[in-house]
């Protein structure tokens, strides 16, 4: 590569989910390595990468809103170039060349391995010598990384578009996954967080078998990785072997991701969903039971077509009476070219809201009566930044997921380090975040 174009600075706007994130931490690497120095702000920037998602209709409206802005850059001479990256980018590639020719590259998933040779095609400058290394420069602050077990979902859920975006279901080698661990741990990541569009059905593909506690021992093994959290569990697939061995492990965290989606039978039919009301009640009883030091976090889908008063009124009921740690909420988007898309009992988007409203309201009042519960109580931290507009230290415990949960701000102490644990006193809930002071060394 010549060197004025060695003297290009990259930035990243990285908008997708923690799946697309991993995608762009690896290119960014691959540049990096290229001779690309990769710089934090868009304003110190040649190129800009936005990475992008297409799940749901608000994603990719702030996918557009981003790469119109910097396209105004462009044109304001302050970006060379805009390249597009992620879902959006996969799925409407077509369309977008046409309506936002100022962008200079759109890439899809098998495009991101070349990277180095995209950029230097747009300077006009000839492909030079393919490096070999593998890595990430990470994009979120703090010692944890998602590490990727898989790609593509072959779950056929109505309202969902990834499978048509990302292709069906595809496990990564065991080996490869346990090499790019090792890599993580070496550059001082402590927390793995597993990620795929569906985790719990990590291996059956490629190996015949489910495979995700044999991968997760084999992850345990690694020196430096202390924590190791799972992401994104089909409920048909919590098994007892699975729930054994992460309430038993040290290393994996207390803690599940699991998306229920509702309750009702009729909709949860519709949506295509393996597990019923009554198997889904049961799952719950079993973590509220024997598995209680388990933390889980759900998602549900309000508004979704056909979703009457009464299977509304349920899943209000289900959640009030559940008391779930975490759980997020989503009003139902028409995705075009899913089936939920052409389905009769379309909901207005004034009920929608007024539900969406109606179930989050009951979910913050749950939310803090769990929070409170654990006020007053010390609990192992992973430190992940320093907040210099506050003064305080971030951090999260095993039972809270980063940036998806609450955080805890620590006061500062001369005895907290970035990326270290410590153990931290509770002192208070603010309704965003855990308040929390220094409480003696985890070592």
């Amino acid at each position: 590569m010549n060197e004025d174009l060695k003297n290009k600075k990259i930035s990243a706007i990285s908008l997708g989910c923690d799946k697309n994130r991993v995608d762009l931490e690896k290119m960014l690497f691959k540049l990096s390595e290229h001779g690309f120095e990769i710089v934090d702000s868009v304003d110190d920037a040649n190129i800009v990468i936005v990475n992008t998602c297409a799940f749901i209709t608000p994603a990719k409206e702030e996918a557009i809103s981003n790469i119109f802005d910097m396209c105004a850059l462009k044109t304001n001479k302050k970006l060379e170039k805009v390249i597009v990256s992620g879902c959006l980018s996969q799925r409407h590639m077509e369309e977008l060349v046409k309506e936002i020719p100022e962008v200079d590259a759109f890439l899809k998933a098998e495009d991101n391995e070349n990277i180095c040779e995209i950029v230097e095609k747009l300077y006009g400058e000839k492909s030079t010598q393919k490096k070999k290394k593998d890595g990430r420069i990470f994009t979120s602050r703090g010692s944890y990384a998602y590490l990727k077990i898989a790609e593509g979902c072959s779950n056929v859920c109505s309202y969902c578009t990834i499978p048509r975006i990302k292709g069906k279901y595809v496990s990564f080698e065991m080996d490869k996954i346990v090499d790019e661990a090792k890599y993580l741990a070496k550059n001082n990541i402590r927390e793995l967080v597993l990620v795929a569009q569906d985790v719990s059905r990590y291996g059956e593909d490629l190996y015949g078998e489910n495979k995700l506690v044999e991968l997760c021992k084999k992850l345990c093994k690694i020196d430096g990785i202390e924590w190791i959290r799972l992401h994104y569990l089909y409920p048909e697939k919590i098994t007892d072997k699975l729930l054994k061995f992460v309430a038993e492990e040290p290393k994996m965290c207390k803690y599940l991701d699991i998306p229920l989606q509702h309750i009702d039978d009729d909709i949860l039919k519709s949506m295509r969903r393996r597990l019923n009301e009554v198997d889904t009640r049961g799952l719950i009883d079993k973590l509220a039971g024997e598995y209680h030091n388990i933390a889980l976090r759900t998602t549900f889908i309000v508004g979704y077509p056909g979703e009457s008063k009464k299977a509304f009124s349920k899943l209000c009921d289900f959640v009030k009476k559940t008391k779930f740690d975490f759980a997020g909420f989503f009003p139902y988007y028409r995705e075009e070219n899913t089936p939920s898309f052409y389905m009769d009992g379309q909901i207005s988007e004034r009920v929608k809201k007024k539900r969406f409203e109606k179930i989050k309201e009951i979910q913050n009042s749950i939310a803090t009566e769990r929070a409170n519960f654990y006020v007053g109580k010390v609990f192992k931290v992973l430190v992940d930044y320093f907040d210099e507009n506050k003064g305080e230290y971030v951090g999260h415990t095993e039972f809270l997921s980063p940036t998806v949960d609450f955080g805890v701000e620590i006061m500062d102490n001369e005895n907290i380090i970035e990326g270290e644990f410590v153990n931290v006193k509770l002192t208070g809930f603010d309704g965003e975040n855990y308040k929390g002071v220094y409480y003696e060394s985890s070592k």
